[in-house]
């Protein structure tokens, strides 16, 4: 009996134990789950669009003459071809399936979030071609910069990506490169500077699946490494001195000074006014330019936001976005 009372005192230890580890664990992976990772490093970005978005429209010559069906039939720059004959597009490749060896189709088009059904006739070019008179945008492509990366998700930009017809961009899905600035424009009055940089289709870390009135968002690739970055907390905005984190150069960022000079919680992305006084960062490039969207805003230690616009009058100065406004995308 006495070794009956033992074994069984030993085998509920064991498992109290088991339990004991089996709940820290857990514990530590969800905190990590958790953990925030301060950005500021700059990346590619490429975009693909629900249908096939147009982004020009020109005349078509033919043996008969000049002219262009898509003008004919009333499509305009900024539409958005969803359907051929009913057949669902996703880039111009699928029109020109779906209008070779055809006299005439029908186009589903969006365009300012109402749906329109257009008849147009297909054109025959000088080559045999069959051609709507168009061109079609297949991606979107640009440079920009990471805000955090909370978990296993990366938030960027602070603002969406706007289509020529200036409504956010509908996406179908996307893609997040390494890249390297290799130089910039000043910005100066009336004219906004940008961020000159490079990077290759090969070696993506993250997918995009949103874009959000607050930003890019997306995954990371389960090979990235947060080895690198720097843990932070999240703060709240004041008036005051504050830190930027960009890239100008290279693919590492540096920490700049900047002045949170006006608070303004109400806005979607524009909840800050900020100054750059920053000596080295304003010799370079004059302040805010484009392709700094996203850079995080460090304040007392913490993330309290990023830079999201400059003012074209005066690129010294520009919006945040509040870092409440992203965190939970």
């Amino acid at each position: 009996c006495l070794m009956r009372k033992k074994s069984w005192f030993l085998c509920l230890i064991c498992f109290i134990l088991a339990l004991i580890c089996s709940f820290n664990f857990n514990a530590i992976a969800f905190a990590n789950e958790n953990k925030i990772y301060l950005g500021g490093m700059p990346a590619g970005f490429s975009m693909s669009t629900n249908g096939a978005y147009v982004v020009g429209v020109c005349d078509v010559i033919t043996n008969n003459g000049i002219y262009s069906p898509s003008k004919q039939g009333g499509v305009k720059i900024g539409d958005t071809i969803l359907e051929i004959d009913g057949q669902k597009i996703n880039g111009a490749a699928d029109v020109e399936k779906n209008i070779t060896n055809k006299t005439s189709i029908v186009a589903k088009i969006k365009r300012e979030g109402k749906t329109l059904l257009k008849d147009l006739n297909v054109a025959v070019d000088l080559s045999g071609n069959y051609k709507l008179g168009l061109f079609i945008r297949d991606d979107v492509c640009g440079i920009g910069t990471i805000t955090f990366i909370k978990g296993k998700r990366f938030a960027s930009l602070g603002h969406p990506v706007i289509g020529e017809n200036n409504e956010i961009l509908e996406i179908n899905g996307g893609s997040v490169f390494d890249c390297n600035i290799t130089g910039y424009v000043k910005g100066e009055r009336g004219k906004a500077g940008e961020l000159r940089g490079v990077f290759l289709k090969t070696n993506s870390f993250a997918t995009i699946d949103k874009n959000h009135l607050s930003g890019l968002y997306g995954n990371l690739c389960d090979n990235y490494s947060v080895k690198s970055l720097t843990e932070i907390e999240l703060g709240e905005a004041v008036p005051g001195d504050a830190k930027i984190y960009t890239t100008i150069c290279g693919s590492s960022p540096s920490e700049y000074s900047i002045s949170i000079i006006k608070i303004d919680n109400f806005g979607t992305n524009k909840n800050f006014v900020i100054k750059i006084t920053d000596k080295t960062l304003l010799e370079s490039t004059g302040g805010i330019v484009q392709g700094m969207s996203g850079s995080p805003i460090v304040q007392n230690g913490k993330l309290v936001g990023a830079v999201t616009h400059v003012f074209i009058n005066d690129p010294t100065r520009g919006f945040g976005i509040d870092i409440d406004k992203m965190i939970n995308n």
